[in-house]
């Protein structure tokens, strides 16, 4: 990107968890950072990660080096960056991305001005599209005899009953074969499992990510071959199941939600 008086002003921050899969982290955290960077032409556009897990392995196993959030917080300060955006790209305001907040409130006297954006399902507008965007991509899928079903990480913070809240808006909306669970929280895969055995005369199901990034949950947990996956779990049950390994950012419309995040800050 060509640097403009702007620019060496001017910047965002974007925040990841980061996953090791670089097929999924360039067609998703890649792929936001770009819609970003095109819709703020007089911002410059850099990454961290807040996994030093992954920040490790990329190191290790690619050479790649990722900013932690620290570490890019004083690059912008080295680098003469006045004004700061630091946008999440985390699905809720949960333990990670108030990892991120507290981070940045400490540095935020460093610089003229630094505000943090939302998580991706910040309100019922952001949860309204998000509906809106999965429930398109998956229409091909969407008849009596196949129930879809999305896996969300899942959280101990008080952000999970997003999950439910969006089950709701879900059936409120009419879209009865569609269903929501987590791997590490409510709703459980066993609950998930009880709501598509009672909610129809099912044949299919189909799994899906309900996270931004493909990674390991998405390729293991839900459609790897061991006995307790998502995808086995189902089999035994008796359904024919299709895995979609995509992640979140891969879709045009939950990358606008984080442009407008992004623009909102700005803006205020």
């Amino acid at each position: 990107m060509n640097t403009t008086v702007d620019q060496a002003k001017n910047a965002i921050l974007m925040v990841s968890f980061g996953t090791s899969y670089n097929d999924s982290r360039e067609k998703t955290i890649g792929a936001i950072e770009e819609d970003i960077a095109a819709a703020f032409p007089k911002w410059s556009v850099r990454r961290a990660f807040t996994s030093g897990m992954i920040i490790k392995k990329l190191k290790e196993r690619d050479g790649c080096h990722v900013d932690t959030v620290e570490e890019a917080l004083n690059r912008a300060l080295q680098d003469g960056i006045q004004r700061l955006i630091v946008q999440p790209t985390h699905l809720m305001d949960g333990n990670e991305y108030m990892k991120v907040e507290a981070i940045a409130e400490a540095w935020q006297s460093k610089f003229e001005c630094l505000t943090i954006g939302a998580p991706l399902l910040n309100s019922e507008s952001d949860a309204q599209s998000v509906i809106r965007v999965i429930t398109e991509d998956t229409k091909a899928f969407n008849d009596d005899q196949t129930a879809i079903c999305f896996m969300g990480h899942g959280s101990d913070a008080e952000a999970n009953a997003i999950y439910s809240k969006l089950q709701q808006m879900l059936k409120n909306a009419g879209h009865e074969n569609y269903y929501i669970g987590t791997v590490e929280a409510d709703p459980t895969l066993q609950q998930l499992a009880e709501q598509v055995q009672a909610g129809g005369n099912y044949k299919n199901v189909l799994l899906q990510p309900l996270m931004v990034v493909a990674g390991d949950h998405a390729n293991n947990d839900m459609a790897g071959d061991n006995d307790d996956s998502w995808k086995s779990t189902f089999e035994k049950a008796g359904y024919d199941v299709t895995c979609i390994v995509k992640g979140l950012g891969e879709l045009e419309g939950i990358r606008r939600i984080y442009v407008r995040h992004v623009r909102d800050c700005i803006e205020s």
